[in-house]
């Protein structure tokens, strides 16, 4: 029986409410970290720069979830900002790929967070499925080698799986949080480009799911089956939380001077299926924004 999982990137957003998750129903849980003294989690240490991992992490543990990467949105991105984004994920692959390679046990399940990011910053009206091919800027670039790093683990006869992750609503952290930091919330550019968004609940509800199907295997959209408008979805949220909502948008130009190229992500967009998922018998709690952003707002 699996009960012991070893997740990268646990103290973030994501990582803490998987975490609660996971122990609601009954696993135990450890995280890596840098510094694992700093947590009351059970912890063991890595350095993903000095490619070095405690041996003990993998006897340990029954299943990964790998989260860690340098938040995309966090800084404006240079060269060298671009290079942490990229090495933050595929130089923690490779060393989990490796830590996997000389222990005695393997995990029986690999599950990696990935991004919708790899279907390009924009794909206009189309609906993007798992067969989608990858975009051609950044971040695609990005996701495709992050991916194709994972891909390698599957070769160790490894069930591993890679959840391409949309928009995460939640009002502790994320992209609501900084939607509606300016004073008056508003539309970024038109507002009409598509945000394929997920609850955070479901999210979590989603990487459970994953460890304990043990049919699922490769690639799936973690997102919700009803994707929104940026308008729509911004309007909604701020109404929620009783914030100001202007309908003019941010104009393009002022986002490109203050973001960079950081802007073609707010400004483009992507509508992404969740069928795949669904097929796989995975039920969303809040399919729908309202709902979701009710349950976020409201308890």
């Amino acid at each position: 029986m699996m009960k012991k999982i070893l997740i990268t990137g646990g103290s973030g957003l994501v990582g803490k409410k998987i975490t609660g998750l996971l122990e609601k129903n009954g696993y135990e849980v450890a995280w890596l970290s840098r510094s694992p003294e700093k947590y009351k989690q059970k912890s063991f240490a890595w350095d993903v720069d000095k490619q070095s991992i405690d041996s003990e992490a993998l006897q340990w543990a029954d299943g990964i979830i790998h989260l860690a990467g340098e938040g995309v949105a966090d800084k404006r991105w240079t060269a060298e900002r671009k290079q942490a984004i990229l090495q933050s994920r595929t130089q923690s692959t490779l060393l989990l790929k490796h830590a996997i390679e000389k222990s005695d046990k393997k995990p029986d399940v690999f599950v990696s967070a990935s991004a919708v990011g790899y279907y390009g910053f924009n794909t206009g009206e189309n609906l993007m499925d798992e067969n989608g091919k990858p975009g051609s800027d950044f971040l695609s670039q990005v996701v495709a080698a992050w991916e194709s790093e994972v891909e390698n683990i599957a070769d160790h006869g490894i069930r591993t799986v890679m959840l391409r992750i949309g928009i995460v609503l939640d009002n502790k952290g994320g992209a609501l949080v900084e939607m509606l930091k300016p004073p008056v919330a508003a539309p970024l550019g038109k507002g009409q480009q598509w945000m394929s968004w997920i609850a955070i609940d479901d999210l979590a509800q989603m990487f459970l799911f994953t460890i304990e199907n043990k049919e699922m295997n490769g690639i799936y959209n973690a997102v919700g089956p009803n994707p929104a408008r940026n308008a729509d979805l911004t309007k909604a949220a701020a109404k929620k939380a009783g914030k100001m909502f202007i309908d003019i948008g941010v104009p393009g130009l002022a986002l490109k001077i203050f973001l960079g190229e950081m802007a073609q992500m707010v400004l483009g967009g992507n509508k992404v299926s969740a069928k795949k998922i669904e097929k796989a018998g995975f039920e969303f709690r809040y399919p729908v924004l309202k709902e979701a952003l009710e349950k976020i707002y409201n308890s």
